[in-house]
């Protein structure tokens, strides 16, 4: 049962009182990397090994601090931004350490944000406070490369080293060998699910010093901040936290290791599953088996409305799906992810959004270059080359819009060198915004030339030189 609570005045960071920072980012010898210096200690049996002197160490905490500081992102409960932790941790980074040593150091509750899902509904994030995020980065920085010797090759998300492409270049690969049935594993509320305990336990196995257990079970109980009340859960690892990546990996790796067991083909993503197979039956036989496994040893839940079993081209996996071709197998941008993206252009070019011409490409050329950079692995210059025609016609009805009066309208046209007759009829019309931008006017005095000079950004030419 959750245990509720109201949130006391007596946590670690109090809201005020924080030194004015210093945005520069420290130096080994300056700030966070004053937090401890200790020689490491023989205890526990005469074991000269400690992992949390490691996790302590004031380079990793250096190295830590400045993760978190380039990322940024929203403080957490007590109202710390990333830009104030600098003096913080110069004038109480020794006192945390000591507490952490101890074991009395208390994580504080993580902030609630709900934000929408591209599919409907909305997905519950818990932001750590920023000194949190600190000690958690410094805790993974120390895990990860112990669990990376021990992860499968087929795990791809949250990985150094590892992509969303090289995932579904795999994928792609296991279908063009005859792999062209797949079992689409989706797990429901993963996030929320992880059962603590097992957790721990399997934490055990791998990490010998009680004492980082004991701090990472600490976070996983400190609970979500909420209209002012803390709600403790027994399960669950709150998505946002730095740790939250490599326990889901952690958690999933004993999936892993079963499917491999079992000599199949799979791709996994973080909770996104894809194990590929040579028929239907091999394929719901897989699906009965491996839902079994996932509920009766992980404990966890499978979402039955949200798993399937199917040809791969008609399912979609990290926003991709796959086509048939006389060569073999294509990877293509999935139809929901083609509409997510023209939703979002569509916002940015919206007749409503009164924002300058410069600014409003300026938005555009960082939503395509990202966009273009994640999808570039598929083959998509047609699509590519329809979408800036579209968002072309669709600048040009921004631009006619904020002429606005038909002088003003009647004086661009002609200084564009549209003939006199011609710009007074344009300048008069009262057809439609989108029927206006795709006139043939508006198509030679606002010609691609004079949208690229403006600042406009194409899709296909840089879908060509990423590609």
């Amino acid at each position: 049962m959750d245990d509720t609570k109201r949130y006391g005045k007596d946590r670690q960071l109090p809201k005020g009182g924080y030194l004015q920072s210093d945005r520069a980012v420290p130096e080994m010898d300056a700030g966070a990397s004053s937090i401890l210096s200790m020689s490491q200690k023989e205890e526990d049996g005469g074991q000269k090994y400690q992992l949390l002197e490691d996790i302590l160490k004031p380079a990793n905490l250096n190295k830590a601090y400045k993760k978190v500081k380039a990322k940024g992102g929203s403080p957490g409960i007590d109202g710390m931004t990333t830009d104030m932790l600098y003096s913080y941790l110069k004038q109480n980074g020794k006192d945390i350490a000591g507490k952490i040593l101890k074991g009395n150091y208390k994580p504080s509750p993580v902030r609630k944000v709900d934000i929408p899902k591209p599919d409907g509904g909305t997905r519950s994030l818990g932001i750590p406070t920023a000194l949190d995020r600190v000690i958690q980065q410094a805790i993974a920085q120390i895990l990860i490369p112990i669990y990376e010797k021990k992860f499968s090759d087929s795990s791809y998300g949250f990985r150094p080293g590892k992509s969303a492409k090289q995932a579904v270049e795999k994928a792609r690969e296991y279908i063009q060998s005859g792999y062209s049935w797949t079992v689409d594993i989706d797990l429901a509320k993963y996030f929320d699910t992880v059962n603590h305990d097992r957790l721990v336990r399997t934490l055990s196995y791998t990490i010998g010093d009680s004492r980082v257990i004991s701090l990472i079970r600490k976070y996983l109980v400190s609970g979500v901040m909420a209209g002012g009340v803390v709600t403790v859960k027994d399960r669950g690892t709150p998505q946002g936290g730095n740790l939250s990546p490599l326990l889901a990996n952690i958690v999933l790796d004993e999936l892993d290791k079963e499917l491999e067991k079992r000599n199949l083909k799979f791709v996994r993503y973080a909770d996104d599953i894809n194990i590929y197979v040579k028929s239907r039956k091999a394929a719901q036989r897989v699906m009965a088996s491996i839902t079994r496994f996932i509920e009766d040893k992980l404990r966890l839940a499978v979402n039955k409305d949200k798993s399937s079993v199917d040809r791969p081209w008609k399912l979609k996996f990290l926003g991709f799906s796959f086509y048939r071709k006389k060569e073999g197998t294509g990877i293509r941008v999935h139809p929901k992810s083609i509409a997510r993206f023209k939703s979002a252009l569509k916002k940015l070019t919206s007749r409503s959004n009164a924002m300058s011409i410069s600014y409003r490409l300026y938005k555009l050329r960082q939503l395509i270059i990202g966009w273009v950079n994640y999808y570039s692995i598929a083959d998509m210059i047609k699509l590519a080359r329809d979408l800036d025609e579209w968002l072309r016609r669709r600048i040009r009805m921004c631009i006619w819009k904020q002429w606005k009066k038909i002088k003003t309208r009647y004086k661009n046209l002609k200084k564009l060198g549209s003939p006199g007759s011609k710009a007074w009829e344009y300048a008069n019309t009262r057809k439609s915004y989108w029927r206006t931008a795709g006139s043939p006017i508006l198509n030679t005095t606002l010609g691609n030339d004079y949208l690229k000079k403006l600042g406009l950004i194409s899709i296909s030419k840089r879908y060509l030189l990423v590609h």
